[in-house]
């Protein structure tokens, strides 16, 4: 039994992805509102992408914008990845727990507040000329 997990652990670890990635969870912003941002950068080359989150006025743009600094930095350091060759691969904000809330209503009723979070993560890959 011990040699079938060993196998399995070895074939996992033979198949894993080791593209440069980074993530951030439980970001206080809905992620309908992160993918309008994210739409705009997916498949842009990184320093492309950097220009555009920067003069981008929306409310993710820096959430994003550090994660893809954050994720650059992972490819560099730990992959040894050269820079002007990264493009983004995959992008995508997925949603997180929601925060349930109640704000007073008249009559004594109540109406619920939903505070939405999202997990975003990004993935990065090096353009072959």
């Amino acid at each position: 039994m011990a040699t079938n997990t060993r196998k399995k652990g070895e074939k996992r670890l033979a198949n894993r992805d080791r593209r440069p990635k980074a993530h951030v969870t439980n970001v206080r912003i809905s992620s309908r509102k992160v993918r309008i941002v994210i739409n705009l950068i997916r498949g842009k080359k990184v320093d492309e992408a950097r220009a555009i989150l920067k003069f981008t006025p929306k409310a993710a743009s820096p959430i994003v914008l550090k994660l893809l600094d954050s994720a650059i930095a992972n490819a560099v350091n730990n992959n040894e990845l050269n820079r002007q060759n990264l493009y983004i691969a995959e992008i995508y904000a997925n949603e997180g727990p929601t925060l349930k809330r109640f704000i007073a209503r008249s009559r004594g009723s109540a109406s619920p507040i939903l505070k939405r979070t999202s997990h975003i993560s990004v993935v990065l890959d090096e353009k072959v000329d």
